[in-house]
């Protein structure tokens, strides 16, 4: 989330007006972080934000870095009507994306569009100009809707198709039409839909390809994993042959699972953002993001290792996490894991709290947080029965 207050300590920083109904301004959320951890000095270089996450990338030289920019690239104050937040960074301040590294950019979320279909056209076209490949939005619903192609050599690629789910607060008159741009919406999790997505997936895939499901889905501020969602997600690798399911919205990470040994990303918080002085959301820890490191097989995509970085902001830039954090951060994703149907009565409620996924997480001696599986075998399909 480079926009708003990130945006603002960048070289280039946008028009601080944001149309919001708690009366914010950009320049605002810097000056929250600062009360709480001191003078942020400005402007920061183009990397400095992303702080010790450039040496854990350095360090790690993975083939594909994949992230949600959640934020319109744009100068247009076109801002949509009776939306309550507007997210935007200025066109000059894309170099922090380049520094980044970033291989490409999923933009099917409920912020692309805060600035009208202006400021999505300019998104798109100053990502494709600082050649960062976007997906999940575009021209039209053909463009909104086709995958970005990563390729790696060998005959082998990356697949990433993105869409965004109306429960992430996008607004549905955003969707992509023939006439009109917008974003690749998700309108729901059903059988068609699925077979809809199996289409589109074989209509370009591979042998030696893996395929990415990126989707921007589920409420701000909440754990749970609903039933058809988990469901969904379990689909789209039985039915569809999806390796890796990325979900994000939520701006804290929530629980992830292993399922027929490919990685569930149910959400996966934050990276980096402006919450760092917004007293509302502290118990929620959004100071808190992680880097997701899947090591995966190809051909077949099978998950060989999966490891948790945590990060913490300060400042607008992110840090090693602490120990007691990456604890803290440890301890949530164990106790989330709790599948929750669509309706629940109380006197079956003691039964689903015993319920979890079939992984857990363990704190290693370096800080990171690595995912193991319960049980003897490894990663074994999801029961059901257990989660009805």
């Amino acid at each position: 989330m480079t926009g708003r207050g990130i945006d603002h300590v960048l070289p280039h920083p946008g028009h601080p007006e944001l149309h919001q109904p708690n009366g914010l301004k950009a320049d605002d959320y810097v000056r929250k972080a600062e009360a709480i951890n001191g003078p942020i000095p400005a402007p920061q270089d183009y990397s400095a934000i992303w702080g010790d996450a450039l040496t854990e990338w350095e360090k790690r030289r993975s083939d594909v870095k994949i992230v949600n920019l959640e934020t319109a690239v744009t100068t247009s104050d076109d801002y949509w009507p009776k939306k309550n937040f507007h997210f935007r960074m200025h066109p000059d301040n894309t170099p922090c994306l380049k520094a980044a590294g970033f291989d490409c950019c999923v933009v099917a979320n409920n912020h692309v569009l805060d600035w009208g279909y202006r400021g999505l056209a300019e998104t798109l076209d100053t990502l494709r100009q600082a050649g960062i490949p976007t997906v999940g939005a575009g021209i039209d619903d053909r463009t909104a809707a086709e995958p970005a192609v990563l390729e790696l050599g060998g005959g082998r690629r990356v697949l990433i198709f993105a869409w965004a789910h109306h429960s992430s607060f996008t607004p549905k008159p955003w969707a992509a039409a023939p006439d009109r741009g917008g974003v690749n919406l998700l309108n729901d999790y059903t059988p068609p839909t699925v077979a809809t997505i199996k289409n589109q997936v074989e209509a370009v895939k591979r042998e030696k390809d893996i395929v990415v499901a990126s989707i921007h889905w589920g409420r701000n501020w909440e754990y749970a994993v609903g039933y058809r969602q988990r469901q969904f997600a379990h689909r789209l690798i039985d039915e569809v042959g999806v390796h890796v399911v990325h979900g994000h919205s939520t701006h804290h990470p929530i629980t992830m699972e292993v399922y027929r040994n490919r990685p569930i990303l149910y959400g996966c918080g934050d990276f980096i953002n402006d919450y760092e002085g917004v007293a509302a959301y502290r118990q929620h820890r959004p100071d808190l993001g992680i880097m997701c490191f899947l090591r995966l097989q190809v051909p077949g995509g099978r998950l060989l290792n999966l490891t948790l970085v945590p990060m913490q902001c300060r400042g607008f830039r992110l840090r090693r996490a602490t120990r007691a954090a990456a604890q803290w951060l440890c301890d949530t994703l164990n106790r989330g894991g709790i599948p929750v149907p669509l309706k629940v009565k109380l006197k079956r409620w003691s039964r689903l709290r015993r319920t979890r996924f079939n992984c857990r997480w363990e704190l290693q001696q370096d800080n990171t947080v690595r995912i193991v599986p319960r049980g003897p075998s490894l990663w074994p399909a999801s029961r059901w029965n257990e989660s009805r």
